[in-house]
C-alpha cells in the first residue's frame, strides 16, 4: 500500500503558503494547492483533506507528492500543461473585493449568478473563487454583544462556578422558557417512509400556552421543572420554593440567572435575604449563551415540543413533565470547558471591530 509522504514545512515555506491563502490576488488553483499542503503539514490524512476541500483523494496525493519532491516549485504548473485560465489575478481580486464590500442592485447580497453577470464570468468560476477564499455571502449568523459595564466581573464569577464547583453547595442554572404554545395541526401528517420525510401541515390551531421554569443542576445534569400559566415574580417565587424543598437543607444553593426583571423583583430580593443559603449570580446582559439551562431548553424544544401535536395545554404540560422524568432517569451534565481568558480572547476582536 502506498503511503502519502509526510510533509514538514520550514518557517519560510509556511509563510509563503499562508500568504498565498490569505491574499485576494492569489489564483484559485494556487490557494487550493497551498491549503492541501498546509493541512498535510498539520497532520491531516489525505482522505480527510479531500473531504474538507471537496476534491478527490488522488488530487490530494498528487500535490503532496509533488511538494515532497520539489517543495514550493512543485506546486506550479508545468509549461504548456492544462487548460489556460480565462481570467486574471486582478479579476479574482475584484470579485473578492466586490463580494466583501458591495451589494447588487435590489438585493442584500451576491449570489453566484448575480456576481457572474457583474464580473462577466461563469457562475461556476465565481463559485470556485468563493470556495478558494472561503466566502459564503448566502449565509448569515445572528449575534449580539453585551454592553454590560461589569461584563468581565460577571463572566469570571459564572465561569469560576462552572470550572470550580463549591463544596457543600449545589449550583443551579435557572431560567424560564415562556410562551410554549400547545399547537394542534389542522390535518394529520404523512408518516416517515423510505424516500420521504415525515410531514405536517404548515397551519395549526392554538390551544393556549404554558411557561416552563427550570433549574439545571450543573454537577449532576438533573433538572427541576415546573409549568405555570404565567411568568411573573409570583410564579418565580413559587418555583424558588420548589427548589428549596427539593434540595437538602444543609447545602448552600448558588443560582445562575439572567437579568430579567422577574429575577430582580423586590419581593424576590426579600425572599432571598430571608434564606441566606441562596446565593445569586447574574450573567452579563445579552449573554444567554453563558447559562447552561439554555442548552437543556434547546433539547426539549428539538426532541419534544417543536414537532409535537397538542390538543390542550394539559397535553403539552404532560409531555414536558414526561420529558423531564425521562431526562432525570439518566442525566448527563453539560460540561463547561472554556476559561475566562479563552472566552475574552475570542470576543476581543468582535468588540474591536465594533469600534
Amino acid at each position: 500500500m502506498r503511503h502519502a509522504p509526510r510533509i514538514e514545512l520550514t518557517a519560510e515555506e509556511r509563510d509563503v503558503l499562508e500568504n498565498t491563502v490569505r491574499s485576494s490576488r492569489s489564483a484559485v488553483r494556487d490557494v487550493f494547492r497551498a491549503r492541501i499542503i498546509l493541512l498535510a503539514a498539520d497532520g491531516w490524512e489525505s482522505g480527510d483533506i479531500a473531504a474538507e476541500l471537496a476534491t478527490g483523494q488522488d488530487t490530494v496525493s498528487k500535490w503532496r507528492r509533488r511538494f515532497a519532491e520539489k517543495r514550493l516549485a512543485g506546486l506550479t504548473d508545468q509549461p504548456g500543461r492544462g487548460r489556460k485560465r480565462q481570467y486574471t489575478d486582478q479579476t479574482v481580486e475584484r470579485i473578492v473585493e466586490d463580494t466583501l464590500h458591495s451589494t447588487p442592485e435590489q438585493a442584500t447580497h451576491w449570489s453566484t449568478r448575480t456576481m457572474a453577470k457583474h464580473a462577466g464570468l461563469s457562475h461556476t468560476t465565481v463559485q470556485r473563487i468563493w470556495r478558494a477564499h472561503e466566502l459564503k455571502p448566502h449565509l448569515l449568523r445572528t449575534f449580539k454583544l453585551s454592553n454590560d459595564k461589569h461584563f468581565v466581573e460577571k463572566l469570571r464569577d459564572v465561569v469560576g462556578l462552572y470550572l470550580n464547583l463549591p463544596e457543600h453547595a449545589l449550583v443551579y442554572c435557572v431560567d424560564e422558557k415562556s410562551q410554549i404554545q400547545a399547537l394542534d395541526r389542522t390535518q394529520p401528517g404523512l408518516p416517515l417512509k423510505q424516500g420521504r420525510c415525515g410531514t405536517m401541515t404548515h397551519d395549526y390551531k392554538r390551544h393556549g400556552t404554558t411557561t416552563l421554569f427550570a433549574a439545571l443542576n450543573v454537577l449532576e445534569g438533573t433538572v427541576i421543572g415546573k409549568c405555570y400559566h404565567r411568568h411573573r415574580h409570583i410564579e418565580y417565587l413559587r418555583f424558588l420554593g420548589e427548589v428549596d424543598r427539593q434540595t437538602p437543607a444543609e447545602l448552600d444553593i448558588h443560582l445562575i440567572v439572567d437579568n430579567y426583571s422577574t429575577h430582580k423583583h423586590e419581593r424576590v430580593t426579600v425572599w432571598l435575604k430571608r434564606r441566606p443559603r441562596f446565593h445569586v449570580h447574574f450573567i452579563p446582559t445579552s449573554s444567554s449563551w453563558l447559562n447552561l439551562v439554555e442548552r437543556f431548553f434547546r433539547d426539549i424544544t428539538d426532541r419534544q415540543i417543536r414537532r409535537g401535536v397538542f390538543k390542550s395545554v394539559r397535553e403539552l404540560t404532560k409531555a414536558i413533565y414526561d420529558f423531564l422524568e425521562h431526562h432525570n432517569d439518566n442525566p448527563k451534565p453539560f460540561v463547561w470547558t472554556k476559561t475566562t481568558g479563552q472566552i475574552l480572547d475570542k470576543l476581543s476582536p468582535l468588540y474591536a471591530n465594533r469600534g
